[in-house]
């Protein structure tokens, strides 16, 4: 009840925003200045972005997003007015324009939101009459509608500021820290602060927050905070594991670790509620992991056994060790993702470069990264794109050919009604219909009983927007469609003469736009996500499994090179032990690991032995980060899609993506540089069985088989682990260690057989 009445109260005081601003620049434009074009745009400035935007962010982010994107919604205006000359000029242009910006989503969720109110500008403009002489007052309306629209979301009714994503990561450090230290200590085991962690970790989700809030864009900042978020979560995790559990009496080289895990988590908090204001010398936001580097380096040479490691450590010490180092290099990636998202310039010695590329890319490299890697058929971003731009040239080919009275609202209908898939466009079309069918008739009795006095229509319009403006958003299509209709009779009953017969125009225009956008919706790509995912997720896991192979063959046999960094005093990939950025990814975590897209060649260097070279990543490893970042946007397109198939359903698409970062992350940090010089044959031979098992489960898993996978690596045999040199036990059990998260992934990723389900 609360939640509902709180979302009233904020649709409400966003349409007094939008309302204020358009009554303040269209009535003076109109009824002062008889400037009609100049309060045209006075009047649907506002609406663009106000309404037609879902713009993120709180009063004042929304109003600095107005106005970064009034120079773009000027050129689109002017672009409009010079191809307005002919039909295809203006089709042509729709369809360029209505690709690049929809396309332009993939960038961020604030081109995101300001898109499809920059579509209108080039709508608006683009139809009859051809009018250049009138493109200053469309200008100066633009610019008008624009600062009021800011100045209202400014200073009128403001909403409180959001918390910002890195607040949450603080909070969630906050509690891993203390979970760290009461792990140093040897606490029992504590079923709920394992609970308490998980669910930390699952309010870190980025699906968890408004779309607009989420760090998604291309930039450098979202990156870092999206990989902040990603590693917190993954500590978080492995912090749980280790509450779970029996601690190890007297195991004081994990305590030691954890002891520097909790104050490296408790700083970062720290640092991220500061903000960027907290720099020190040389750009640094952090004093930098160099003294928890040295720990985990530290732990590296006494995990593998005590007294110089020549006595045995018992199998599940050697296992709780793994999950207290990869706890500590999750911290490692934490602080340093955190340091760059605030601005830190430091150079990223002795850790993964290609964990941190975007660190030292531009901003314009980045972007073409992110474009770059969704220039696919196969991604959603493009498909969305391409079915939105046919389907606004289509209608502006229509409504210009059939000369159509006010066809621009054709487009507006094709602009607002197409859904990602055909079932949900067909839902809102029908609502649409009914609702303008309702508006119309309601606009028409209105236009016959009030006649051509303005004064009416004038004094109906600013209570008739707010009504719209708050009842539409909440109501849906129907009501958004129904009351709009009335909106647009009213303003342009005072702009010009008009008869019942525009009813009857908006009716026919909106039925033609969302046949239009019924069309484009049935043939081109109809099940939007539902189906993609199924292609995304076996094209990642067919990506993912010849890089389990060559990763443990890497381990065993080496063939990488000395990455380390003189003086880092922290071991780098080709070592054999996990770096920086070197952690699992929990289920259920929805974000990239790294916060990557594809990665360029030659940016950073690689790790050893997985099939990574120094002139940038392998094609294998290109491949798969290349797919998982498909496969996320598949899967987030999916979670905002109705009426998912029972068969796509059953699956864990989440553990699906787990599995492929989780691969990727292995082929990072196992790879030694030399290999295992005096590993025994048949330890060799039972880590190249183990993971050929889970590589043939991966191909398996991705051809989906209705009773699912269930895999179990074989475990070490404790006859050949009693005779592999104690130094090399431990890597052997960080192979096995991950082997079994992999075949763990799999099986939450399939489908449950049916004695499994209650």
């Amino acid at each position: 009840m609360a939640e509902g009445l709180s979302a009233v109260a904020r649709t409400g005081r966003h349409a007094a925003h939008v309302t204020a601003a358009t009554a303040a620049g269209f009535y003076p434009a109109l009824y002062l200045l008889d400037r009609p074009v100049a309060g045209v745009y006075a009047l649907f400035t506002p609406i663009a972005f106000g309404i037609l935007s879902p713009l993120p962010g709180a009063g004042r982010e929304r109003a600095a997003t107005v106005l970064r994107a009034l120079p773009a919604a000027a050129v689109l205006v002017a672009l409009g007015t010079v191809l307005a000359v002919g039909t295809w000029p203006a089709v042509a242009g729709m369809l360029a324009v209505g690709f690049a910006l929809a396309f332009g989503t993939a960038c961020g969720p604030r081109i995101a939101g300001a898109a499809p109110g920059l579509q209108l500008f080039y709508i608006l403009a683009c139809f009859p009459p051809y009018a250049p002489g009138t493109l200053p007052q469309r200008l100066i309306g633009l610019a008008v509608g624009g600062a009021l629209l800011a100045l209202a979301e400014a200073v009128l009714f403001p909403d409180a500021p959001e918390a910002p994503y890195r607040e949450r990561i603080a909070g969630a450090l906050d509690l891993a820290a203390r979970a760290a230290a009461g792990a140093a200590r040897g606490e029992e085991p504590d079923p709920e602060a394992a609970g308490r962690l998980e669910a930390a970790g699952r309010e870190l989700r980025l699906s968890r927050l408004p779309a607009g809030a989420r760090p998604t864009g291309a930039g450098r900042t979202d990156r870092a905070l999206a990989q902040a978020g990603a590693a917190t979560r993954r500590l978080l995790d492995q912090l749980a594991l280790l509450a779970a559990h029996v601690p190890a009496p007297g195991d004081t080289v994990s305590a030691d670790l954890l002891r520097g895990t909790a104050a490296s988590c408790a700083e970062t908090a720290a640092a991220l509620r500061r903000g960027a204001r907290g720099r020190g010398p040389r750009g640094r936001v952090l004093a930098g992991p160099q003294l928890l580097e040295e720990m985990v380096a530290d732990f590296l040479k006494a995990r593998g056994g005590a007294s110089g490691g020549r006595e045995p450590v018992p199998r599940a010490v050697l296992v709780r060790r793994s999950t207290v180092l990869t706890a500590a290099v999750s911290a490692v990636t934490v602080r340093t993702a955190a340091s760059l998202a605030l601005g830190g310039r430091e150079r990223l010695h002795g850790l993964p470069r290609e964990q941190f590329w975007y660190a030292a890319e531009g901003p314009a490299r980045l972007v073409a990264v992110r474009i770059r890697g969704n220039l696919t058929r196969r991604s959603v971003v493009f498909q969305n794109a391409l079915r939105t731009a046919l389907g606004l040239a289509l209608a502006r080919l229509v409504a210009g050919s059939l000369d159509l009275t006010h066809g621009f609202w054709v487009l507006l209908a094709v602009l607002t009604l197409g859904r990602t898939t055909a079932g949900a466009t067909w839902s809102a079309v029908r609502a649409a219909a009914a609702g303008t069918l309702a508006g119309a008739f309601a606009a028409g009795l209105l236009i016959v009983g009030a006649g051509g006095a303005s004064a009416v229509y004038a004094a109906l319009l600013v209570p008739m927007m707010l009504v719209a403006f708050t009842l539409g958003p909440l109501g849906g299509p129907s009501w958004g469609q129904g009351l709009f209709t009335l909106v647009v009779a009213t303003a342009f009953a005072q702009i010009a003469p008009v008869t019942w017969r525009l009813a009857e125009a908006r009716l026919v225009d909106v039925l033609t736009g969302s046949a239009i956008g019924l069309l484009c919706g049935l043939l081109a790509w109809p099940a939007g996500a539902r189906a993609e995912i199924r292609y995304a997720m076996s094209g990642l896991l067919r990506a993912a499994a010849p890089l389990v192979r060559a990763t443990a063959t890497a381990v065993t046999d080496g063939g990488g090179r000395d990455a380390a960094t003189a003086g880092s005093g922290m071991p780098t990939a080709g070592s054999g032990v996990p770096t920086a950025g070197s952690d699992t990814t929990p289920p259920g975590s929805d974000m990239p690991t790294d916060g990557s897209d594809m990665p360029p060649a030659g940016s950073g260097v690689p790790p050893a032995g997985s099939g990574v070279t120094p002139s940038g990543p392998s094609p294998g490893v290109r491949l798969t980060l290349h797919r998982l970042r498909i496969a996320e946007a598949a899967y987030a397109q999916y979670r905002t899609e109705p009426a998912a198939d029972a068969a796509g359903a059953a699956h864990d698409w989440l553990a699906v993506l787990d599995h492929g970062s989780r691969t990727l992350v292995g082929a990072y940090w196992l790879p030694r540089t030399d290999g295992m010089p005096g590993l025994p044959p048949d330890a060799r031979r039972w880590a190249r069985e183990a993971a050929e098992e889970v590589v043939t489960a991966t191909v398996r898993a991705a051809g989906f088989p209705p009773d699912g996978v269930r895999v179990r690596p074989a475990s070490l045999p404790p006859e050949v682990a009693e005779r592999v040199p104690v130094p090399l036990l431990a890597s052997l059990t960080d192979v096995e260690v991950w082997l079994r998260a992999l075949a763990r992934d799999l099986e939450a990723g399939s489908p449950p057989r049916p004695e499994d389900t209650p």
